[in-house]
């Protein structure tokens, strides 16, 4: 490990997202970020934030600077104002320019606010519309309930196609209630729903997704509704609830552990 005494801060955070941190300085951030997972997740959701506005703006840096912008156009409108005005008018050109620039830049992203960027994909939208409408339920939660848990467990994986678990999450105070199918779109999805003796409910929502790769967590807040979702083998992974950012966070990495690389359901 570095010696490095100085603390982590957010200029570290902002440059490890850039990819401008000396590799030294990295692996402290990154040890630092292995301590401190709700500031980790927030480092993801920016990277990924950040990837996505880098992609929307690659078609506008390719784009042929404005005529009105060019240097030998706008020399050529002041040509004749005498050489005593030209630094004055070239300065408030400039600031001008500079303005017309960023709306020139600025227009592809009005209507895309931070939180639409941020947001996970429709796979969040429809796990915490799931935990909205079931997770006030007392009577019917869940289609089957945990004491039956292997029936649960069997029926989803072959609807699904695709192998379902049901983590245990009795380390982070959790129990399991139950389960059931739900429609997403064509296809079907799954949702367990679990409780704490408090009676603080969450759900983890899972379909199948697009791909065999594997993606980050991502944190979105919907209200009072947190939610962190992610991709592994083949899956949608979202694990909903009202809790604190930092307790869904330790959730989310004790499901991914029991849930990594499950492979496809063989028919």
């Amino acid at each position: 490990m570095s010696g490095d005494p100085r603390p982590v801060g957010e200029d570290d955070l902002h440059s490890l997202i850039d990819g401008r941190l000396e590799p030294e300085r990295q692996a402290l951030v990154e040890a630092w970020l292995a301590e401190n997972p709700a500031r980790a997740a927030e480092v993801s959701a920016d990277r990924v934030m950040r990837e996505r506005l880098r992609a929307r703006l690659a078609p506008i840096a390719e784009e042929a600077i404005p005529a009105r912008l060019r240097v030998a156009n706008i020399r050529s409108r002041y040509r004749y104002a005498g050489a005593r005005w030209f630094p004055m008018a070239a300065a408030a050109v400039l600031c001008l320019a500079v303005g017309g620039a960023g709306g020139w830049v600025g227009h592809s992203l009005r209507g895309v606010p931070t939180t639409a960027m941020a947001a996970e994909a429709p796979a969040t939208q429809d796990a915490v519309a799931a935990f909205r409408t079931f997770v006030v339920e007392a009577v019917h939660p869940v289609e089957v309930r945990a004491d039956d848990k292997s029936h649960l467990v069997a029926w989803l994986s072959k609807r699904l196609g695709h192998r379902v678990a049901a983590p245990d999450l009795a380390a982070q105070g959790f129990r399991l209630m139950g389960g059931r199918l739900l429609p997403a779109g064509a296809e079907p999805a799954a949702m367990l729903m679990y409780d704490d003796d408090r009676g603080t409910r969450l759900t983890l929502y899972s379909r199948v997704g697009d791909g065999d790769g594997r993606t980050l967590f991502r944190f979105a807040r919907e209200g009072d509704v947190a939610a962190f979702s992610w991709v592994d083998g083949g899956m949608s992974y979202v694990v909903t609830g009202r809790t604190d950012e930092a307790r869904l966070l330790t959730v989310a990495q004790a499901i991914d552990a029991q849930v990594r690389g499950l492979a496809p359901e063989r028919r």
